[in-house]
This record gives C-alpha cells, sequence and structure tokens, in this order.
C-alpha cells in the first residue's frame, strides 16, 4: 500500500484571503498566490515517495460566487506548477449533506482506495478545523498550520505547524 500526505489548498498551498479573521480563496487565477517553500517542500515530499493529493472544499462554486470551471483552472495551474499527484474538490454547500464536503472524510477515503492509499500511515494537513477533523475521521496523522483565524479552532490534532514547510519536516523526520 502506498503512503500520502493530503492538503488542504487554501491556507496551505496558496494564501487565503483573510477578511475580518476569517480565510476565503481567490477569487480567480490571476488572485492565486503559491505561499513561500511551498513547491519545494511538495517535491520532497514526492522524492521520499510520497504521494500528495489535495482535499479542497469549495463551497463558493455552489453559493454562485465562482464558477466550477474558475476553480478547476486553478486547480490545473496548480497541479501543473507543483508536484501534485490528484486534486479532490467537493463543490457543495454545509445543506448539500455530501459525504465529500470535510469535515466527513469521503473524499480521503475515496482518495485512498482509488490509489491504494494505507489512511493510517499518510498525514492530512490544513489550517481549519474541518481538514483536521476529516483527517482525524480518515484514521490519518493530522497537523494543523495555525493561521490564528477568528472561528472555531481545532484543538485535537496530531502536530501543529507554522507553515506547509514546517510540516514536511515533521512528516520526513
Amino acid at each position: 500500500m502506498k503512503k500520502a500526505v493530503f492538503l488542504d489548498r487554501d491556507g496551505v498551498i496558496n494564501k487565503a484571503i483573510v477578511k475580518n479573521g476569517k480565510p476565503y480563496p481567490p477569487k480567480d487565477l490571476n488572485s492565486v498566490e503559491i505561499l513561500f517553500g511551498v513547491k519545494a517542500s511538495l517535491q520532497a515530499l514526492r522524492d521520499a515517495d510520497w504521494m500528495i493529493i489535495v482535499i479542497t472544499n469549495q463551497p463558493d462554486v455552489a453559493r454562485g460566487k465562482i464558477s466550477k470551471k474558475e476553480v478547476e483552472k486553478i486547480n490545473t495551474y496548480m497541479k501543473n506548477t507543483l508536484p501534485i499527484n490528484e486534486f479532490y474538490t467537493c463543490f457543495h454547500d454545509n445543506y448539500d449533506l455530501c459525504d465529500c464536503r470535510k469535515p466527513k472524510p469521503g473524499a480521503l477515503t475515496l482518495a485512498a482506495k482509488n490509489n491504494n492509499i494505507d489512511l493510517n500511515y499518510s498525514y492530512m494537513i490544513g489550517d481549519r478545523w474541518k481538514d483536521i477533523e476529516a483527517g482525524k475521521r480518515a484514521g490519518c496523522k493530522t497537523i494543523l498550520i495555525n493561521s490564528h483565524y477568528k472561528e472555531k479552532q481545532p484543538t485535537d490534532y496530531t502536530f501543529q505547524a507554522k507553515s506547509l514547510s514546517e510540516a514536511v519536516k515533521i512528516i520526513l523526520g
């Protein structure tokens, strides 16, 4: 079986747009800013034989604030620019009650099934409580990138880091 690092997108790979202490995704491809050290960190994981899979909630599609095509354009840009194996994107909102929307683990378990990944030897890295909860429910170790947002904070994570670079150092020892 394989091992994977699952990553949230906004706030982990790219800079989140923070308004009143809450994070928001970029509104279009031109607004995307890849965070410092991300490419080198992801390459270090790939060089160590980790699969890299992005698990992202994008409810602004269901809310009519961004098109699915624009989100897919952002994801494609990231996949072509960074050493990412796959994206699993939930376009639903909370009221849709889907299994793929974090904090539910459906996207992680589907990725694991599709790629023969052992979730017990994998990590979920995120900057919000929903990321950490999804990783825990899937059976992964979790790493919180603490951005000190003014919202519910996770308390039950495996590790905490200041950036993706620091999180990758934890994983690679």
